[in-house]
């Protein structure tokens, strides 16, 4: 399997874990914490899953470059953007303003975060583990 499939393939799983833990901040975090504060932790976590998802991603694909890593990243972050804005402003209905205010980091908006470990997750992994640097580039995703 190409690490193009892979790399789909775990965007699919990081898709479903983080719907997971966007049900878990409003259902069991948020009435505990509060809103601000729920959201503060289920980004964290978010981090966290997304640092795992990646590493399984590239534990299972040796074959990778550093090249092919980082455009899996970069592939991951355009996926997770578009994702949030057609789910968030065209299915769930939301305001411009309410998508970007996850994006205010000074007030405590951390979600950032996450869409930094997206995009770096999957290089991170493959420079701890000595993936080579020399690769097929971009053109071997696909």
């Amino acid at each position: 399997m190409s690490i193009g499939v892979k790399a789909a393939l775990a965007w699919l799983l990081l898709l479903a874990v983080m719907l997971v833990n966007g049900a878990a901040r409003v259902l069991l975090l948020q009435p505990r914490l509060g809103e601000d504060l729920a959201r503060q932790c289920a980004s964290l976590t978010g981090v966290a899953w997304v640092l795992l998802v990646s590493w399984l991603l590239v534990r299972g694909s040796p074959e990778a470059s550093t090249s092919q890593l980082w455009w899996v990243g970069v592939g991951w972050l355009a996926a997770t953007v578009a994702f949030e804005v057609l789910f968030g402003r065209y299915l769930s209905g939301m305001s411009w303003d309410a998508l970007l205010a996850d994006y205010a980091i000074l007030r405590g908006r951390l979600w950032a975060l996450i869409l930094v470990s997206v995009c770096l997750g999957p290089r991170l992994w493959g420079a701890i583990g000595g993936r080579r640097r020399v690769g097929r580039g971009a053109s071997g995703l696909i």
